[in-house]
């Protein structure tokens, strides 16, 4: 695990929890499920490591560290649907960096823990960064803290099942458009069907929160990952060749509409990959981490590579 900061997710192991080097032995040292919160708040980040967990058996540890699974609903990732609330983490090109970011953090509600179960370690690379989210915020200019303290507007073009991005069905993970309606009803955004059946939502959003129990304010938001600044050369080009801004599959200003400078795309991203700490993946090892507390991403890598990811509120 290779260390940018003072802090560093806290490492379990069978020895240092004192239990059996095996998968009964990762049920024992999280089966106080009360001390693993502790654990979790005291540190924001845990990886579990050395109990030799198998993919037949990570869901009865993730039933004890992730009460009350959730769907990706509203997720803008590709993803793939391997179990109850079980995903793939992002499918994204291996040869690209997923810069650091707060799982949903653009909807209503996020989920306040993730965990990432490493089913297949990368041949080399791989790693998921983790960020402390107020060492993250303290590293930006005063000038971009500013420029966003009034909010985001974050925008989803989604398709009815041919197109650029994702559709509404697999983003709503549903094609019934009742189902999708609810769920926007209660979600604080704005919203409306196109004509082609696609649909079009609009979010406003903080750039920072509050941590619900701590009180810190984290860095807590992903406009970097909306913006086409954000996007690999060719991707960005290629989009902006075939479309114009409004039609984009998603994109981003500030909360009255003004566009956000490129550079600021890059001060933000780079500042949180060069704070984080890698997380460097072994098979069978679990990275609890508080959706909050910590940002997290994707460093390059070769290789079969298959981590899989959960949430719970």
């Amino acid at each position: 695990m290779s260390k940018s900061s003072d802090w560093t997710p806290h490492v379990v192991t069978p020895e240092t929890a004192g239990v059996a080097a095996n998968h009964e032995g990762l049920l024992t040292a999280i089966g106080d499920t009360a001390h693993t919160a502790e654990l979790l708040l005291a540190n924001k980040a845990l990886v579990f490591r050395g109990f030799g967990t198998s993919q037949e058996q990570v869901g009865s540890a993730l039933d004890l560290l992730l009460p009350n699974r959730l769907a990706y609903v509203h997720g803008n990732s590709p993803r793939t649907k391997v179990g109850s609330n079980v995903y793939t983490s992002t499918e994204y090109p291996a040869e690209y960096t997923i810069s650091m970011h707060n799982e949903l953090s653009y909807a209503r509600r996020w989920p306040s823990r993730l965990a990432f179960y490493c089913e297949r370690q990368p041949v080399t690379g791989g790693a998921t960064p983790v960020v402390d989210g107020t060492l993250w915020l303290s590293s930006l200019d005063e000038e971009v803290r500013a420029a966003f303290s009034k909010g985001i507007r974050y925008t989803q073009n989604l398709q009815s099942g041919a197109g650029f991005g994702k559709s509404w069905q697999d983003t709503f993970e549903t094609s019934d458009k009742g189902e999708v309606e609810a769920h926007l009803a209660d979600a604080d955004v704005s919203w409306e069907w196109q004509a082609d059946d696609g649909l079009r939502v609009t979010q406003l959003r903080p750039a920072t929160v509050r941590h619900p129990v701590t009180g810190e304010e984290v860095w807590f938001n992903q406009f970097d990952q909306w913006h086409l600044a954000g996007l690999d050369d060719d991707t960005a080009t290629m989009l902006s060749e075939l479309m114009s801004e409004d039609e984009l599959p998603q994109s981003v200003t500030f909360a009255d509409g003004s566009p956000i400078p490129d550079e600021y795309v890059a001060h933000v991203r780079d500042n949180g990959l060069a704070a984080a700490v890698d997380v460097d993946w072994y098979d069978g090892d679990l990275l609890l981490i508080d959706n909050v507390a910590v940002a997290h991403g994707r460093r390059p890598y070769t290789g079969p590579r298959r981590v899989l990811v959960a949430m719970s509120g």
